[in-house]
């Protein structure tokens, strides 16, 4: 029986990087002893592929789609009345506690801390909370803003998450109480469409920080882009709110990679091993 001829993992993972099409990544020789010269011809035919790519990042995109959806984003939202916040990357662990994730919770261990009291946020609702407090002492109503920035954790999975990712988080503070599932869905509409998600769903799911939670889900695997949640929430007792208010909360790097059809969420973050879902090492 002839021995089936394939590549081998480190071909195959080399091929993904340089986004070879399905036809590439089936080994099309016949024989073991011509597999390592059809790779190179493969590789280097899509080498060239890359270098194009950058060469018109270089020239005519010049920026990444991470930051175009940034802006974006921000265009829209401010449409809507949004106004843009930026808050500390280094918070408190007593900022943690009131989102109930103390020592014992099991986010504490992805949390990169950086001494026993400071880490470096593993989400931006902590900040947000109390942006809420100090914009909540205003009488009118409806209250809105959000915040696009870098969070931190240990993650595992490399395929669908980065240690370091952007979020965005939205609030929506004086909601109608009987107009908040609605309006959780309106927003999340804003974002997916202003992202280019073409196709996209709600799911209920259950969160180890807010309990249940209204989801986005998206793309072929339906990977999970964006979480939701409204209040009164048990959460807020500990910030002293008693607003009602919806909220959420998008992995931009994750819409990026369903918007592309990508299956790898590292080429669209913070590299310098990749730009713009370009491989570097060409």
């Amino acid at each position: 029986m002839n021995e089936i001829v394939t590549w081998t993992d480190t071909q195959l993972s080399r091929l993904k990087e340089l986004e070879a099409g399905e036809n590439d990544l089936i080994c099309p020789c016949a024989a073991m002893e011509e597999r390592n010269q059809c790779f190179q011809r493969i590789e280097k035919r899509l080498v060239k592929q890359q270098q194009q790519k950058l060469r018109q990042f270089l020239t005519v995109d010049l920026k990444p789609r991470l930051i175009e959806l940034e802006e974006r984003l921000t265009a829209v939202l401010n449409e809507l009345g949004f106004s843009r916040v930026t808050t500390p990357v280094i918070i408190s662990r007593e900022a943690l506690d009131r989102m109930t994730v103390d020592r014992d919770h099991p986010l504490s261990k992805q949390v990169y801390w950086l001494d026993d009291k400071h880490c470096l946020r593993p989400m931006l609702a902590p900040n947000l909370y109390q942006y809420m407090v100090s914009l909540g002492r205003l009488k009118a109503r409806p209250i809105r803003f959000f915040e696009i920035g870098s969070c931190f954790r240990k993650e595992s999975d490399g395929a669908r998450h980065n240690s370091e990712f952007t979020m965005l988080n939205l609030v929506e503070m004086g909601v109608p109480m009987d107009q908040r599932q609605k309006r959780l869905k309106q927003l999340a509409k804003v974002v997916a469409d202003a992202a280019g998600l073409k196709e996209y769903e709600f799911e209920t799911e259950e969160s180890v920080v807010y309990g249940e939670t209204l989801d986005v889900v998206a793309g072929s695997d339906g990977i999970e882009v964006a979480s939701g949640a409204m209040g009164p929430h048990p959460l807020d007792a500990a910030w002293r709110i008693t607003d009602s208010w919806v909220g959420l909360g998008f992995g931009l790097e994750r819409l990026v990679m369903v918007a592309q059809d990508s299956q790898s969420i590292g080429k669209w973050g913070k590299s310098v091993s990749w730009i713009n879902g370009i491989r570097l090492n060409l």
